[in-house]
C-alpha cells in the first residue's frame, strides 16, 4: 500500500464521488485503461485484469524502475487492484462472467471481434449483467471498412488530421507534443461516455456499450476545420507556432534566451498589448484580427523585436501589468520549480513499497465535497488475486490454487 501527499504535505482523502462503483479493466496500454485511471481517481473500485505471466505491455513501456515496472505503469495503473486471468481458457471465461455479474463497468480496447472470439463480447456479457456498461475503444471503432486494422496513438494522430497540422510550414509533419495524445484523449472521452451511460442507467435501468475509435478522439478537437472545408474548401496547413485566426498568437524568444507564448485573441487584447509596447498607434494601423492576419509577418516581426529586446522577467512583468496573456514555455524542470503548480497541488509525492518515493501527476479534478482518491501506485502482476477472487467471488484457497496450477489465473 502506498501513501501520498500533495505539494502542501496534505494526505489525499480516501473517499470519492464514484465510491461503490466496480470497474473491470481488461484493456491494454493507455487508452481505455486511462479511463479506468480517471474513474479510480474519482473513487471507483477498479480491478485491472491481465493475462497470467506477461501482463499488460504498459508494464514495460517507458522508463524502467528497480521494481521491474516502468514509471508509466506505476503512475497510470494507480489505485487499481491487479489480478490475472486467461480469457482463452473456458474456466477463465466463466470466472470473468462471474466477475461481470458483480460489476458495473468493463473497459476494453482489443481489436473488434477479439472478445467475441473468446466468448465475452458485449452480448454475451449483457446476458450475465443486463445493466452492464462497456467501453470499447479500438483504432478505428467497431464499424467501418478499417475496423479490423491495428493502430496506436501515432496512427490516430495521422488518420485523425492532427499530425498534418503539426510542424513548420512546408516542413515534415511532427509528433503533436506527445506520442500518446490520442490515448489520453480517448481515455477522457471514454470516461465521459461511461459517466453518461451510468446516468442513463440510473434513470432508465439500462446498460449499453460505448464505441470509440482512437482517431475520433483527436478528430473532434480540430475546431472549425470540418465546416471550413465543407463550406469553403479551406485546407489548413502547418503554421508552426502560429494559429490561423489570430495575430499575434505565437511563440517568441526573449532577450535572455527563453521562449514565451503570447495570445492576443481579440482586438481589445491587441490594443492593450500595443500600449504596453509603447506603440499605441499600432492599434489604429492594425485594428482588426482580419487585418492583422493579412499582415501576419509584419505584426509578428514587431512583437518579436519587442519581446526580444527584454529579458524574460521583464516581459512577464509587463504582460501581467498590461493584462495580456503571456507565459514562459516550460520544460518539466521549470514545472517542478513553479510556485503555482505547488500551490495547486498538481503533483503528489508518494511512497511505495516496491519503487520507493515517486512524484506523480495529481488527479486533475478538484471536487469540493467528494475529493479524489489515492490508494497506491500501479501494483505487481496478480497482486490482488487472493483478495479479489475471495472477496468478490467467494473462492477458497484450494480453488485459487487449482486455477493457478492450471494457468487460468
Amino acid at each position: 500500500m502506498g501513501t501520498a501527499a500533495n505539494a502542501q504535505g496534505q494526505s489525499i482523502a480516501q473517499a470519492g464521488a464514484l465510491e461503490g462503483l466496480r470497474v473491470l479493466d481488461i484493456a491494454t496500454f493507455i487508452a481505455a485503461p486511462f479511463c479506468g485511471t480517471i474513474l479510480g481517481d474519482l473513487g471507483a473500485e477498479v480491478i485491472k485484469i491481465e493475462m497470467p505471466g506477461a501482463g499488460d505491455s504498459l508494464r514495460k513501456y517507458g522508463t524502467p524502475t528497480e521494481c521491474g515496472d516502468t514509471l508509466v505503469w506505476l503512475s497510470e495503473a494507480r489505485n487499481k487492484k491487479t489480478i490475472t486471468l486467461d480469457f482463452r481458457k473456458p474456466e477463465g471465461v466463466e470466472l470473468f462472467k462471474k466477475l461481470v455479474a458483480e460489476s458495473d463497468v468493463v473497459l476494453e480496447n482489443f481489436r473488434p471481434g477479439t472478445l467475441e472470439k473468446w466468448g465475452i463480447g458485449y452480448e454475451a456479457l449483457k446476458a450475465v449483467n443486463p445493466t452492464l456498461i462497456m467501453l470499447r475503444i479500438s483504432a478505428y471503432g467497431q464499424t467501418g471498412p478499417k475496423r479490423q486494422e491495428p493502430g496506436f496513438a501515432r496512427i490516430a494522430h495521422a488518420f485523425g488530421g492532427l499530425s498534418y497540422l503539426s510542424g513548420e510550414p512546408d516542413g515534415q509533419p511532427v509528433v503533436p507534443g506527445s506520442t500518446s495524445v490520442a490515448d489520453y484523449a480517448s481515455g477522457m472521452w471514454g470516461a465521459i461516455g461511461v459517466l453518461a451511460a451510468l446516468r442513463a442507467r440510473d434513470r432508465k435501468g439500462i446498460g449499453q456499450f460505448i464505441d470509440l475509435g482512437l482517431y475520433e478522439s483527436v478528430f473532434r478537437l480540430l475546431d472549425e476545420m470540418v465546416p471550413a472545408y465543407a463550406k469553403f474548401g479551406y485546407v489548413r496547413e502547418r503554421m508552426g507556432a502560429d494559429t490561423h485566426a489570430a495575430v499575434p498568437h505565437s511563440h517568441y524568444q526573449t532577450g535572455s534566451g527563453e521562449w514565451v507564448a503570447l495570445a492576443c485573441t481579440s482586438d481589445k487584447m491587441w490594443e492593450r498589448f500595443t500600449r504596453l509596447m509603447g506603440k499605441p498607434e499600432l492599434a489604429e494601423k492594425y485594428p482588426t484580427s482580419a487585418i492583422r492576419v493579412e499582415n501576419r509577418h509584419t505584426v509578428n516581426g514587431i512583437v518579436a523585436d519587442w519581446i526580444g529586446s527584454l529579458p524574460l522577467d521583464k516581459v512577464l512583468e509587463e504582460a501581467s501589468k498590461g493584462e495580456v496573456p503571456c507565459a514562459q514555455i516550460y520544460s518539466i524542470k521549470d514545472i517542478f520549480s513553479d510556485e503555482h503548480y505547488a500551490a495547486r497541488g498538481n503533483m503528489m509525492t508518494v511512497q511505495d513499497e516496491r519503487a520507493g518515493e515517486l512524484v506523480l501527476p495529481a488527479p486533475v479534478l478538484k471536487l469540493s465535497e467528494t475529493p479524489t482518491v489515492f490508494k497506491h501506485v500501479g501494483r505487481a502482476l496478480g497482486a490482488d488475486n487472493d483478495t479479489v477472487y475471495r472477496d468478490v467471488l467467494g473462492l477458497t484457497q484450494e480453488q485459487l490454487r487449482s486455477f493457478a496450477d492450471a494457468g487460468v489465473i
